[in-house]
């Protein structure tokens, strides 16, 4: 039996691992050394912390991933994944070292005042990484299109009237361009080609994440929430790859502080003040449903892709999807009549699609849950 419990709090870096160790009680912690960041290292770490005590190890959340946690828990010990943004800073310190801070996270693990971070599975990085590429990729796409553009303008060539930008038909106008300088050409070329091989990148991306939508075990849940209007199979896929499991968060608010579209406040006494939304937690769900929200402006309706994505759904699935494009749509109009900006209305009818999205995630994980079981059995 492990009489006691040390607290370990290790300050993670590219190449070592500053270790700091408190005991049960009010003493100090202290610093135990600097190991290298590799498996080995962690499991001589292990060992010379002694096997008669109980150890609960915690690092911040940061470049260096999640290895070092799976091969805690794999070895049977407790880990928790700190959020960065939520440790406590003492007022008026300046001084910031590996060492202290290996030191504060051992002090702050053992007095409770750590919050732990969601650590997705292994699969469910996979997929995370996926859609972050082809984030990345669409970026590079608005920069090179962006360059292209300018270099043309700089020039005096201009999209002729009646041809929108990045159409096949401005594409074809693209490759009528003639240019005398040999490094004029050279120049114009390398941005086609460039802009080419994005192109081709982001079409690799997207098969993939259509055969993750379509095949994966996420795949029940994905195609559920595509259901709701401005949530496509893209869209619906990173969703689930960046929330991972929706039954996670026990009602729709905590997801919505998650994604940071709460409202900030501040409340003392009788005063009362809340300004614009937080902005912490994940941005790339935000910045998803920001875009998602803008299709609420249209009369609700189904049909076309919309009708096509809901066939074959549950119709408690439906009806909450009918359910988000009447409420947000009339949601989004009464804010404006209101006299809000369009920005600020978009977000607050982002933050209540995320309350649908909760719903049917929840639902749909149920349900996927529920089949597998059947099929074990």
């Amino acid at each position: 039996m492990k009489d006691s419990t040390k607290f370990v709090g290790l300050d993670v870096s590219k190449d070592s691992i500053a270790v700091g160790i408190a005991d049960i009680g009010r003493g100090a912690p202290r610093f135990f050394g600097t190991i290298t960041n590799n498996p080995e290292a962690i499991r001589k770490l292990v060992r010379q912390l002694g096997n008669d005590v109980q150890l609960e190890f915690c690092y911040e959340a940061g470049p260096t991933g999640y290895g070092l946690y799976r091969q805690l828990t794999k070895m049977g010990l407790s880990c928790m994944v700190v959020a960065p943004s939520l440790i406590p800073v003492r007022q008026g310190d300046r001084v910031k070292t590996d060492r202290r801070d290996a030191l504060r996270l051992a002090q702050l693990l053992r007095a409770g005042e750590l919050t732990s971070v969601w650590v997705p599975q292994e699969d469910d990085e996979g997929l995370r990484d996926l859609v972050r590429a082809r984030e990345d990729a669409k970026e590079d796409q608005l920069r090179t299109r962006h360059r292209l553009l300018k270099f043309l303008l700089r020039w005096g060539l201009r999209t002729p009237k009646g041809i929108r930008n990045w159409t096949p038909k401005h594409r074809k106008w693209l490759d009528t361009l003639q240019f005398t300088n040999r490094a004029q050409r050279m120049a114009f070329q390398e941005y086609l080609h460039q802009l080419d091989e994005i192109d081709g990148r982001i079409q690799r991306l997207e098969q993939e994440i259509h055969v993750q939508a379509t095949d994966s075990f996420h795949a029940p849940v994905i195609q559920a929430l595509q259901t709701l209007r401005g949530v496509a199979e893209v869209t619906a896929t990173s969703l689930v790859a960046e929330i991972g499991q929706f039954s996670r968060f026990s009602n729709p608010r905590q997801l919505m502080a998650y994604a940071g579209l709460v409202p900030r406040e501040y409340s003392s006494g009788a005063n009362r003040w809340q300004g614009g939304i937080t902005k912490t937690g994940n941005a790339h769900v935000r910045h998803i449903l920001a875009e998602s929200a803008w299709s609420y402006r249209y009369s609700p309706a189904i049909k076309g892709r919309i009708k096509q994505r809901q066939e074959g759904q549950s119709p408690q699935t439906q009806a909450i999807a009918w359910k988000a494009q009447d409420r947000l749509h009339r949601k989004y109009f009464r804010l404006i009549s209101r006299g809000k900006n369009h920005s600020v209305a978009v977000t607050a009818v982002a933050r209540e699609l995320l309350g649908f999205i909760w719903a049917i995630g929840c639902m749909a994980e149920r349900m996927r849950d529920k089949e597998n079981t059947n099929s074990i059995a």
